[in-house]
């Protein structure tokens, strides 16, 4: 069954159309996967002969930018969880955003969710790598190992709410792939399972640092990351914007230290990217 998605632009773009009476639309009501032109009869949306949506019903979305919805028994539904927090999915001119208590976990300012996890991924991921994605997320990096060439990743996500936008996502249902393995744990404590060497390449991009976040960025997760990486094989470690943490900053500093101290060979900050390259010797 085909799910359809909804967010201001779409909204103000459909509501301006009927009003001026036009008979169709071009939008993307898969969140920028596609787009084609659906029919106006009156002041109604047409999907299919059996689906239709009120256009007055999107008047209420116009009142918040930052909001996905999508229509299912003929209500729109916000995407979005509160459990232990509030996550929910945000739109961008490409792939939505996930962001989590008012904080976007991916780059939106100067850069689209995609084209990060493109950059990420092509620095580190070679053809026929196994590939370890440590905080999943949305997908988007698993998604681009993938399509770098990536044998096999495997993608650790520890939140229950992230997992349920996530396969929300229209997105991760477009490159549904098998090659693509989630599992539900907390990678901190799940590395351990993983043989040594079992991995060409990982992409550690954490939530930014805090208290609760510490582990993922200190000496023996750092030790573990090294372990399962094969020899020759790379690391990208996102750590956060250049903006707010500078170059110089103890953070940084402290970071590429305990890096370079388990092993780590060739660690460099890269500014635009955001975060450590580094290599197992």
């Amino acid at each position: 069954m085909t799910t359809y998605y909804f967010h201001f632009d779409i909204a103000l773009k459909a509501i301006e159309a009927a009003k001026n009476k036009e008979k169709e639309i071009c939008l993307s009501l898969d969140l920028n996967l596609t787009k084609k032109s659906w029919q106006i009869r009156g002041n109604q949306l047409i999907f299919d002969e059996n689906t239709r949506l009120d256009i007055n019903m999107l008047e209420p979305i116009c009142k918040d930018k930052n909001k996905v919805f999508y229509l299912q028994d003929n209500q729109l539904i916000p995407a979005e969880v509160r459990s232990d927090g509030y996550y929910k999915l945000v739109p961008t001119d490409s792939a939505p955003t996930l962001e989590i208590n008012g904080i976007k976990m991916h780059r939106s300012k100067d850069i689209d969710p995609l084209t990060d996890a493109r950059l990420k991924t092509q620095h580190v991921v070679e053809p026929n790598d196994t590939v370890l994605d440590t905080c999943g997320g949305l997908g988007y990096s698993a998604i681009f190992a993938i399509k770098a060439g990536a044998a096999k990743v495997i993608s650790t996500e520890k939140s229950r709410a992230v997992i349920t936008l996530r396969n929300m996502n229209p997105w991760l249902k477009e490159y549904n792939n098998k090659k693509i393995e989630l599992i539900h744990s907390d990678i901190t404590r799940t590395i351990g399972q993983f043989d040594d060497g079992l991995f060409n390449s990982i992409i550690h991009d954490p939530p930014r640092f805090t208290s609760a976040t510490g582990d993922l960025y200190g000496k023996k997760f750092y030790s573990e990351l090294y372990r399962v990486l094969a020899p020759r094989g790379k690391l990208f470690h996102y750590t956060g914007s250049p903006k707010k943490i500078k170059e110089k900053d103890r953070f940084l500093q402290n970071t590429k230290k305990r890096l370079e101290l388990i092993g780590f060979a060739n660690v460099c900050f890269n500014k635009n990217l955001q975060g450590f390259f580094a290599a197992h010797q």
